[in-house]
């Protein structure tokens, strides 16, 4: 029983400690930074699939389990919008990544942390690394819009459109002033066998 309530004492204390640093560590150790951004954010955001899964700082997920669209929730001002990035630099492998970034979702103009009422530029497409290409790293990313609405000139893609290669979260940010992430989070998945079906889907140009 004292071992166990030890055990537990000392899981609180971890993940307290988690939340106290932030993402800063997690995002430095794995290459996040300077891979896809500079500075790291300083809270997490809360990334939780349909599956009962949750995204925790660089955890193993499998593409069956995050196959679905998330929750995403982060500490937003409500009378602020935000613009959310998911994002793969990994594309096709973390050894050659010539297709870095991979984007996977974008939402824009998001009232406080209510991503339902955004506006989508990209609809959101599960991981997807291709067979014997390791582990790929998927990145949430929360910027702050300091200006209020702003119009983004991007072309709106559906979750059947591939031609997402080639994206790089930090020119997006800088071309529309976003400045630094506020929060941010991410995971890591290898195939499985799901990863087929989320390629027979992508057959749409628009």
């Amino acid at each position: 029983m004292k071992r166990l309530l030890f055990a537990l004492i000392v899981t609180v204390l971890a993940c307290q400690s988690v939340a106290q640093e932030g993402p800063s560590s997690a995002f430095v150790g794995n290459g996040i930074i300077p891979d896809v951004i500079a500075v790291a954010p300083p809270a997490i955001v809360k990334v939780s699939f349909p599956s009962g899964h949750e995204v925790n700082l660089g955890n193993e997920l499998t593409p069956t389990q995050v196959k679905d669209q998330p929750s995403v929730s982060w500490d937003a001002d409500p009378n602020a919008l935000y613009t959310l990035i998911m994002t793969d630099p990994d594309a096709p492998s973390r050894a050659k990544p010539k297709m870095r970034e991979w984007k996977h979702w974008l939402i824009t103009n998001i009232p406080g942390s209510d991503v339902a009422s955004g506006e989508t530029i990209a609809e959101y497409i599960s991981s997807a690394p291709p067979e014997d290409s390791g582990s790929h790293r998927y990145i949430f990313l929360v910027y702050k819009q300091p200006a209020g609405k702003i119009q983004f000139d991007e072309p709106k893609q559906s979750n059947r459109n591939p031609n997402r290669g080639k994206f790089q979260a930090a020119e997006f940010a800088r071309k529309y002033n976003l400045g630094t992430p506020v929060a941010g989070n991410y995971y890591e998945a290898q195939y499985d066998e799901y990863v087929p079906q989320v390629y027979a889907t992508l057959t749409d140009t628009k």
